[in-house]
C-alpha cells in the first residue's frame, strides 16, 4: 500500500501502544484468597492461551501464584519474571522493566490485565514503567512463543497476563482476603498491600490497595551522582528511588445464566530515571472495566464480553520543572462466543476492537500525535481424541494509523501527517500427543503478521533514554514471521522435566539500526567528534532468525518418591532451569542487540511441616554476540539467593513469615538485555545484596 504521509511540523509528540485486541477468558479463578471451603476445591486454571479450559496446554505456558509469586516478586513486572525459562528483563534500573520473551521485547510482547488490554507507554521507551504491582496481583501467566495469535500481531513473542480478580467471575461465599507487609534493606523499601473479597451466590465485591516506598538502590560499586544541589559519591544507583500506590474497587452480579461485573482501578508512581540524574517521572493510570458472560444454551454455549477504558499519562520532570508529557487514551472491546461441542470439535469465534489516542508534548517528544484503531475477527478450534488434541486458530485484522503531526506548533516540519492502513492475517496450528501416562509431546506452528507501530513509522527526534536520535520510516511494510516450537514433558509424581526448542524466522523484522552518523540538537548531520550530538538510528525491516532452547524441571531428592526416605525428615527437591537464545540479522550476518546469553539455574527447596527453606543460584554466561555498533559485551556472573518461610495459623488467619536474600555475595553484574549496558554502562549495574523480610496474612 502506498503511504499517504506528508511532512509537517517539527514538534514533539510520541506514540505508544497501538495494541491489538487481547484475549483470555478469565474462568474459575483460583486467585481469591478470601474464599473459604467452597473455593478451596477449585483447581488452578491457566487461562492464557487456553480459551477452552483444557487442563493440558499445547502452548508453552508458565503460571506464578501463591508462594511462588510471593518469593520472587519485585517492584517491576520484568524483574519479577526474570529467569523464568525463556523470559528475561529489559532492566532500566530498579523502577522500569518489561519482560523479554525468547529474545523479543517491546511491541512483540503483549501485556494483558485480566485478559484485556493494559495500554501504557512502556513499549515506547525502556525508562517507562508498566503500571502494575505484584502486591495486589493474584497470578501472572506467561505464554511463550508465537502460538497466541488470538492476541494479535503484538503477541508474536509471547503474552504476559496479570490477573487480579478485580471483577470476580465466580461466586464468593463468605468474606476473606489477604494482607502483605515487607521491608527490604538494599533500597530501604517499605511496602504493603491488602485484598478484601466477599459475597454470596448473587453478588461478589473486591477491594484492594497497595503502597510502595523505596530509596536509592545499593550496588557493589561506587558511583557518582550529579543531582543539582546535592551531588554525592556512594555505592548506590543515583536517582533510583520510587514511590508507588494504587487500588481498585470491583463487583459482580450473578444470575442463573451468567454474570456482569465492573471495576475501577488507579495506579500512581513517582520514580527516578537512572540514565539522567535529575529527571523523575510522575505517572498515573486510571482504568475502568466491564465484563460479563451469558450462557444461553443451545448451539452457543456462552458469550463472553470485556470492555475497558484506560487513561494513562506521565510527565517527566527535570529537577522541579515539568518537561515532556506522554498520554495514551485507550478503549478496548472484546466479544467471544463459544459453541457447543460438535463431535470431537469445540471452539469459539470472536471480535475485538481497540482505539488509542497518543500524544507527547515537550522537548523530548520524538514522534507525532497519533490515533490508532484496530479491529479483528478471530477463531479458535480444537479437536480432541484419545491420544491428544489438535488446535487451529486464525485471525484477520484491520489496523489504521493516523498521524496528526504536532498540532500545537504548525511551523514544525519534521513530522509526517497522514494515514496508513494495514490488514494483517495470521494462522496457527498446534498438537498435543500423549505418548504414555508420563510423557507428552507438543508442537506449534504459526504464521503471524504485525502492522508497524506509529513510532516505527513516524519517529523523528531525540530519545535520551536510548541515547539516540530515532527516525521512523513511513514506507514500512507489515512484519511477517513464521514460528515453530517442539516440546516434551515428563511427569512422575513430584518429578518433572520440560524442554522446548523453537525457531522463529522474520521476513521483515522491524528494528533500530545505527547509520553511523551523528545529529545535533536540530536534527542536522554533525561533524565526527562534535559535542552535544546523538547517534542516528533508523527503523527498518530486515530478515532475522531467533532460535533457542528452554528447559526446567523438579527432582525429588528426599521424601516420598525421592531417592532417599527418612521418617519426619520432610522433603528436599532440586528445581533446575536453563535457556539459550540466538538472534541474528540475516541481512548483515550480525547478532541482534540485547539478547540474553546462556542462563542456568538451580534451587534446593526444603519443606518440613511449617518450615520451608530455599538456596539457589542463577548463572548468566558472558555475552560476546553483540552488534559491532552501539552495543557492549558483558561478562559472566552468578547470583546466589536464599529464602526461608514459616507458616502458622491464628484462628481463621494463616500467617506466612518469610525472609529472602538476593545476590548473597554482593556480585557486581551488568544485564546483557538492558539498553543501559550500551549507553551508560558504569552507572547501571544490577542491585547488590538485599535482604527482604515480610509477612503475608490470608483469611
Amino acid at each position: 500500500m502506498t503511504p499517504n504521509f506528508r511532512r509537517n511540523a517539527i514538534g514533539v509528540a510520541v506514540l505508544s501502544l497501538a495494541s491489538f485486541a487481547s484475549m483470555a477468558q478469565t474462568q474459575a479463578s483460583d486467585a481469591a484468597p478470601a474464599q473459604p471451603t467452597d473455593a478451596a476445591s477449585l483447581r488452578e486454571i491457566t487461562v492464557t492461551g487456553n480459551p477452552l479450559g483444557a487442563s493440558d496446554l499445547i502452548a508453552p505456558t508458565t503460571a506464578l501464584s501463591g508462594d511462588k509469586l510471593l518469593l520472587r516478586s519485585q517492584s517491576t513486572l520484568g524483574e519479577t519474571l526474570d529467569n523464568v525459562p525463556g523470559v528475561s528483563s529489559s532492566y532500566f534500573g530498579p523502577n522500569a522493566s518489561r519482560p523479554i520473551i525468547r529474545g523479543q521485547d517491546g511491541d512483540r510482547i503483549r501485556i494483558l490485565q485480566n485478559g484485556g488490554a493494559a495500554p501504557d507507554a512502556s513499549s515506547l521507551s525502556y525508562d517507562h514503567a508498566v503500571p502494575v504491582d505484584a502486591l495486589v496481583t493474584e497470578r501472572i501467566e506467561v505464554l511463550r512463543g508465537p502460538s497466541a495469535l488470538q492476541y494479535g500481531g503484538s503477541a508474536v513473542g509471547g503474552v504476559v497476563n496479570v490477573i487480579d480478580n478485580r471483577i470476580p467471575s465466580e461466586p464468593i461465599n463468605g468474606f476473606g482476603g489477604r494482607a502483605d507487609l515487607g521491608y527490604s534493606t538494599g533500597n530501604k523499601e517499605k511496602n504493603g498491600g491488602v485484598v478484601l473479597e466477599g459475597g454470596n451466590d448473587r453478588f461478589a465485591l473486591h477491594v484492594d490497595a497497595f503502597n510502595r516506598d523505596s530509596k536509592d538502590v545499593s550496588v557493589p560499586i561506587t558511583l557518582e551522582c550529579s543531582k543539582p544541589g546535592s551531588p554525592w559519591t556512594a555505592r548506590k544507583i543515583c536517582n533510583s528511588a520510587n514511590e508507588a500506590n494504587g487500588g481498585a474497587l470491583g463487583g459482580t452480579l450473578f444470575f442463573d445464566q451468567g454474570y456482569i461485573g465492573a471495576s475501577v482501578s488507579s495506579y500512581r508512581s513517582k520514580y527516578g530515571t537512572v540514565a539522567e540524574d535529575d529527571v523523575t517521572i510522575n505517572m498515573k493510570s486510571d482504568r475502568y472495566a466491564l465484563e460479563g458472560e451469558w450462557r444461553p444454551g443451545g448451539f452457543i454455549s456462552s458469550i463472553h464480553a470485556k470492555l475497558s477504558h484506560t487513561d494513562y499519562r506521565h510527565t517527566e520532570f527535570e529537577g522541579g520543572t515539568p518537561g515532556t508529557t506522554f498520554s495514551n487514551m485507550s478503549n478496548d472491546l472484546r466479544i467471544e462466543a463459544r459453541h457447543r461441542k460438535i463431535g470431537n470439535f469445540e471452539g469459539l469465534v470472536g471480535f475485538s476492537s481497540e482505539t488509542n489516542r497518543f500524544a507527547a508534548d515537550g522537548e523530548e517528544a520524538f514522534a507525532p500525535h497519533s490515533r490508532t484503531r484496530s479491529n479483528a475477527f478471530f477463531l479458535h478450534e480444537e479437536y480432541g481424541t484419545s491420544w491428544g488434541r489438535l488446535s487451529f486458530g486464525a485471525r484477520t485484522e484491520q489496523v489504521r494509523i493516523r498521524s496528526l503531526g504536532y498540532p500545537d506548533d504548525p511551523t514544525v516540519t519534521r513530522f509526517a501527517i497522514g494515514e496508513r492502513t494495514f490488514n494483517p492475517h495470521s494462522a496457527a496450528f498446534g498438537a498435543l500427543v500423549n505418548l504414555a501416562p508420563q510423557w507428552q509431546l507438543t508442537s506449534n506452528l504459526a504464521y503471524t503478521e504485525r502492522a508497524p507501530k506509529d513510532y516505527e513509522l513516524l519517529a523523528n527526534g531525540p530519545h535520551v533514554a536510548t541515547g539516540a536520535w530515532e527516525v521512523g520510516d513511513p514506507n514500512l511494510k507489515k512484519e511477517k514471521s513464521t514460528g515453530f516450537d517442539l516440546g516434551a514433558q515428563w511427569k512422575s509424581g513430584p518429578n518433572t522435566a520440560r524442554v522446548n526448542a523453537y525457531v522463529t524466522r522474520f521476513r521483515n523484522y522491524i528494528g533500530l539500526t545505527a547509520t553511523g552518523r551523528s545529529l545535533d540538537e536540530e536534527g542536522n548531520v554533525a561533524e565526527p567528534g562534535a559535542a552535544d550530538t546523538l547517534a542516528e538510528y533508523v527503523y527498518g525491516g530486515v530478515r532475522a532468525r531467533f532460535t533457542g532452547i528452554e528447559a526446567n524441571g523438579n527432582l525429588r531428592l528426599l521424601g516420598s518418591d525421592g531417592f532417599a526416605r527418612m521418617d519426619d525428615a520432610g522433603t528436599l527437591d532440586l528445581e533446575w532451569r536453563g535457556d539459550i537464545v540466538r538472534a541474528r540479522n540475516l541481512d548483515t550476518g550480525e547478532p541482534l542487540p540485547r539478547i540474553a546469553p546462556l542462563r542456568l539455574g538451580a534451587t534446593l527447596a526444603y519443606n518440613n511441616g511449617p518450615w520451608g527453606a530455599r538456596l539457589g543460584f542463577d548463572y548468566n554466561a558472558a555475552q560476546r554476540r553483540v552488534p559491532s555498533v552501539g552495543a557492549r559485551e558483558t561478562d559472566a556472573y552468578t547470583l546466589w539467593n536464599a529464602a526461608i518461610t514459616y507458616r502458622m495459623k491464628v484462628q481463621r488467619a494463616n500467617l506466612t513469615w518469610y525472609a529472602r536474600m538476593d545476590n548473597i555475595t554482593n556480585k557486581l553484574a551488568y544485564s546483557a538485555t538492558s539498553i543501559l549496558t550500551s549507553t551508560v554502562y558504569p552507572n547501571a549495574p544490577l542491585p547488590g545484596r538485599t535482604l527482604k523480610v515480610g509477612l503475608r496474612v490470608t483469611f
